[in-house]
């Protein structure tokens, strides 16, 4: 008979074929076993009967700004966060750290911070700027899981955007290197002209802010962005893309051969600019949030799978930074990290039927397979890590504001009510949470992905 280290019994597991009822048996952090009704002993066992398992959640795009600005975040809170809310890994992007992760010294400063306080699994996102081409190949040493790079003002002054020849370069480099490069795609002339123009005249309203970055303005840099990838070889990926249209853009090019993906987050899946109007600062974002009939162009994307990853864009801040008459001067930045499985049972899988299984790809499987980190991660498999989210999709419950364990309990989701309640979330066969309850230990390892097997989109 097997010994196990532990066994969840009784569960119904989303897997990329559908649903199943198995037993899952773990030994050293992996899954070993699937069976219904699975024999042997374990030196710990959860009863997970009337619960759904789902593969941990990877979050491709958070900012925990530290080191430099944990008075934003950090990853202590920020890592709590994710666990409580499914996500057993998460990328870094090199912004809002300070220093920004733009060389081998910031990466080994992020990466200390992490590993001494990270409850989660984590890569980190290096950053593209002009003056560090020759920093590129020391990141990629270090093994970041890709470079992002600001098409237009990042509101950060250490994180300068980049102009088109140190896109183009850097996109050389990077594919010499085999490493994908991360791009925010709103063209910038456009939006700081419209931007400067409407303070000018006095207005820095909410709509005045919405106007001032048009959809043109992210279709613009996408398509640009797209030509520079396929000249130089290079894999791209668009990062929070707000419109169907961009999607759309992304599909062409991937027909026509070029390297490839996008990403939405869940706050333009569940938001329109009208709640930006109702809600205020905490939902003030770039790419803004849109009308609803671009909106729906989003999930018509999702179940006709040709938009494969759904992320936060997690970008908190003080609440001093989210106040101010002047719309323009507030912050930009969503806090929503803890949501994101949340938002997608909610208005993917109870109000669409979306099904769990798609849900399970666009937050996980996609991932791994787009960063080079699959089969290990992203999917319950055996021989995979035991990256596990126990779910009771029964409940409904309202997040309230000490439900958050953000830094800065503010996010635009609170008040709203969500259909399923994460019961306990395991990394690696650890259960990092569980009621409310957290893991006294880090148990966060650096995620390092295949560079020169970076897979096109799922």
């Amino acid at each position: 008979m097997s010994q196990y280290d532990l066994m969840i019994r009784g569960a119904t597991l989303v897997l990329p074929t559908g649903e199943q009822q198995a037993d899952i048996a773990i030994t050293d952090g992996r899954i070993v076993a699937i069976e219904a009704e699975l024999s042997g002993s374990s030196r710990e066992a959860i009863d997970a009967h009337a619960l759904h398992i789902f593969p941990g959640l990877i979050d491709a795009h958070v900012h925990f700004n530290e080191p430099g600005r944990s008075e934003w975040e950090g990853f202590a809170t920020g890592t709590r966060a994710l666990a409580a809310g499914g996500t057993c890994a998460f990328f870094d992007m090199p912004l809002n750290a300070h220093p920004p992760t733009i060389d081998a010294r910031s990466f080994d400063l992020k990466y200390e911070a992490a590993r001494s306080s990270s409850l989660v699994d984590f890569a980190l996102w290096g950053g593209l700027v002009p003056g560090n081409l020759t920093q590129l190949d020391e990141l990629a040493e270090r093994g970041v899981i890709g470079l992002k790079a600001f098409m237009s003002n990042s509101g950060i002054d250490d994180f300068s955007s980049v102009d088109d020849l140190t896109l183009y370069e850097g996109m050389a480099r990077a594919a010499q290197l085999g490493l994908l490069v991360a791009v925010h795609a709103e063209n910038d002339q456009i939006t700081s002209a419209l931007a400067q123009r409407a303070q000018a005249e006095g207005r820095t309203g909410i709509r005045d802010y919405l106007a001032s970055r048009p959809i043109v303005a992210e279709l613009e840099a996408i398509e640009r962005a797209i030509l520079f990838a396929g000249e130089t070889g290079c894999a791209l990926h668009i990062v929070h893309v707000s419109t169907g249209r961009g999607v759309s853009m992304v599909l062409e090019a991937q027909q026509r051969g070029v390297n490839v993906s996008c990403e939405t987050c869940a706050h333009y899946l569940f938001f329109t600019e009208e709640d930006v109007e109702r809600i205020g600062a905490l939902a003030k974002c770039a790419p803004p949030l849109r009308s609803a009939s671009e909106q729906e162009a989003l999930w018509q994307h999702i179940f006709a799978s040709t938009l494969p990853i759904v992320t936060t864009d997690h970008s908190p801040a003080p609440a001093s930074m989210k106040t101010g008459s002047n719309f323009f001067k507030v912050w930009g930045g969503i806090s929503g990290c803890q949501s994101l499985l949340s938002t997608l049972l909610t208005v993917g899988w109870e109000q669409r039927k979306l099904a769990l299984s798609n849900i399970a790809a666009l937050t996980a499987d996609n991932v791994a397979h787009r960063f080079g980190l699959a089969p290990t991660k992203g999917r319950i498999a055996i021989g995979a890590d035991a990256d596990l989210v126990l779910v009771d999709l029964s409940q409904r419950v309202e997040l309230r504001t000490p439900d958050l364990y953000y830094r800065h309990q503010h996010s635009p989701y609170t008040g709203y009510t969500f259909r399923g309640k994460v019961i306990r979330t395991l990394v690696r066969g650890q259960t990092v949470f569980h009621n409310g309850t957290f893991s006294p230990t880090p148990v966060g390892r650096l995620l390092k992905g295949h560079p020169h097997h970076v897979g096109h989109e799922a």
